[in-house]
């Protein structure tokens, strides 16, 4: 997945666990894992801003984006966008 989760370093830098961290955002330490690990497959924006807030960051600071290697427009597959 193109989507790259940086949240271990995020933890380095603030000196925090994952079991605090999962705590502080109301999330359980198995769900955070799958996050952390880059097997999830979406993340609400209410999870995203609680990361952001107890970790004191921004969302760029947690997710990347790198393309596939198969990737050769970085066009996004799949989201149909309607202007009007």
């Amino acid at each position: 997945m193109p989507i790259t989760v940086d949240i271990d370093v995020m933890l380095a830098r603030r000196k925090m666990s994952v079991g605090e961290l999962a705590e502080r955002v109301g999330i359980t330490p198995a769900n955070l894992a799958v996050l952390k690990n880059g097997r999830a497959k979406a993340v609400r924006f209410a999870t995203l801003a609680a990361l952001c807030e107890v970790l004191e960051c921004q969302p760029g600071d947690l997710l990347r984006w790198e393309p596939d290697a198969g990737d050769d427009d970085g066009a996004a597959a799949g989201i149909a966008v309607s202007e009007g």
